[in-house]
């Protein structure tokens, strides 16, 4: 059984220690301590058996976009619905707060699109987004990530 809630300061560890990996595969942007922290309201966690197993942020951009972040489940739990949760939780939470669309830049498109969100060109994704996150990618320019949006 999987069980979603909020992060708390005290995940911070055990979110850097799942996401590793990606972040040295350059497949996640690397966030510090400090900027998770700064963030920890965006989380949300799952876990399975009391095991942190995945996680996202919910980013705020404006007040129609928001942004699903640093999504990651860990391999073992792959495919029991967990990624799912997580972004049902962020499409509702996202629902309450009055926006409008949400963004993902992902590798992985097709899991989205069974999320009902539509591909988009990347010109489309707001400048400052650009130049706040995707210049720190060791990725940047040359992207080859997907961008796709989910209108609430």
């Amino acid at each position: 059984m999987i069980e979603l809630r909020k992060a708390k300061l005290s995940d911070i560890p055990a979110m850097q220690e799942l996401v590793k990996k990606e972040v040295a595969d350059g497949v996640i942007l690397k966030r510090s301590d400090d900027e998770v922290a700064t963030n920890i309201r965006s989380y949300v966690l799952v876990f399975k058996e009391n095991v942190l197993v995945g996680y996202a942020a919910l980013h705020i951009h404006s007040p129609e976009l928001s942004e699903i972040r640093s999504l990651i489940v860990s391999p073992e739990a792959r495919g029991l619905g967990a990624g799912k949760n997580i972004v049902e939780y962020c499409k509702n939470e996202a629902k309450e707060l009055g926006l409008k669309e949400i963004l993902v830049l992902t590798y992985i498109a097709d899991f989205f699109k069974k999320l009902d969100f539509v591909e988009i060109e990347k010109e489309k994704i707001p400048e400052h987004k650009i130049w706040l996150d995707c210049v720190k990618c060791i990725h940047f320019p040359i992207c080859n990530e997907i961008s796709l949006i989910y209108k609430l």
